[in-house]
């Protein structure tokens, strides 16, 4: 539906701490909104809940079949992740980026270990709703559901102190902060520390902070791919958990694309799950995907078995799937797909992602929607 932006809406979106409204080009587009009925709604969030049961079976399935190679996990850090699902490590959030025609709901992929658009789906799109539209609903607990599962861990997690560590671009850090808001309301003390600043005192091999104070609790917005590739993985293996790591490392299982031929394998013809298989195989319209990426990075998608639109990238030494394409809706030339979020367990609500290209990447815009 079309609507206007809000006067001085780039000031008003500042005020809340959302710095990266129009980075590359505009990201936050409130031109217009995407609107849900109540049955479309409870489809998502339907599919939401089954799909998080069906991917936690899935993590029993890859360590019970030794899947380890087609993820791409060295063999030193396997034990790491056995044990970090045995003993129930907790797992915040993650996002499933659904294909939603209105009829048929399918997973893209999901977004378990560092998704990002928390704040924007949580808050910014929150205050545009109550501004424009306050008889409205959206579908919109995330930051309920978020303040309420770190109460949870305050039973679980002691001391009630954690580390937030990210990259220090403007995105990264305001998802983190973000996060860091949501235990703080919860009654954590909480400190933000930058990736790289994160030290490692090899005497006692433990993970210590700036004042050498030792990190029990880390939350962190930074992929095990990359932890694995520059080294820091070992590390993690050596301190045996002494430092808990949030979230845990059995969320690379469920990050990597790796995990679709699996769901595939465990759960053919399932409604909510694309045809992907590690080999093309008969597929004749399909997506090109490597097991790890960032924003679209090096996928490509073929209309009979002919490549139409591709972005390039460094991702890909590690391998690719092969996915079934699915024709996303086409709204005067944007594609939205819906990113759905999981809590503490739970569907939490959505945010909408749209681009002009029919590979989502870091230039596409985030839509806010609501209920009508």
């Amino acid at each position: 539906m079309q609507s206007q932006f809000r006067k001085n809406w780039q000031h008003k979106l500042e005020n809340l701490g959302f710095g990266y409204h129009s980075l590359d080009g505009l990201y936050w587009d409130e031109s217009h909104y995407y609107q849900f009925n109540t049955e479309e709604i409870n489809t998502i969030e339907t599919a939401t809940a089954e799909l998080w049961q069906m991917c936690l079976e899935a993590v029993d399935y890859i360590i019970e079949k030794n899947l380890w190679e087609k993820f791409n996990i060295p063999e030193w850090f396997r034990n790491y992740i056995v044990t970090s699902w045995e003993e129930d490590h907790p797992s915040i959030y993650g996002r499933f980026d659904f294909g939603f025609d209105g009829k048929n709901l399918k997973l893209l992929e999901f977004n378990a270990d560092t998704p990002t658009s928390l704040y924007e789906g949580s808050v910014i799109q929150w205050y545009w709703l109550q501004e424009q539209f306050p008889y409205k609903d959206q579908f919109n607990s995330i930051h309920e559901k978020l303040v309420g599962y770190w109460k949870h861990l305050k039973n679980y997690m002691n001391p009630h102190y954690v580390y937030f560590a990210s990259l220090t671009n403007i995105e990264d850090v305001t998802n983190v902060e973000y996060m860091r808001d949501c235990a703080s309301q919860a009654g954590f003390d909480t400190e933000f520390i930058p990736v790289q600043d994160i030290g490692w005192a090899d005497d006692i091999s433990e993970f210590v902070a700036g004042d050498r104070s030792i990190m029990e609790y880390i939350f962190k917005l930074y992929p095990y791919e990359w932890i694995l590739a520059d080294g820091f993985g070992e590390k993690l293996v050596k301190n045996g958990f002494r430092s808990q790591w949030i979230e845990p490392a059995w969320k690379i299982l469920l990050s990597s694309k790796a995990l679709l031929p699996v769901l595939w394998e465990m759960y053919p013809n399932h409604p909510y799950l694309l045809e992907s298989y590690f080999e093309p195989k008969h597929l004749k319209d399909f997506a090109k995907k490597p097991i790890y990426s960032r924003e679209g990075a090096n996928v490509i998608l073929y209309k009979n078995n002919v490549p139409v639109e591709e972005n390039d990238g460094v991702y890909g030494k590690e391998g690719f799937i092969y996915q079934q394409l699915f024709d996303l809706p086409n709204f005067n030339g944007n594609y939205p797909f819906i990113g759905s979020w999981v809590i503490g367990q739970e569907p939490a609500g959505i945010g909408i992602r749209e681009s002009v290209h029919l590979i989502t990447n870091n230039q596409s815009r985030f839509v806010p929607h609501l209920i009508g």
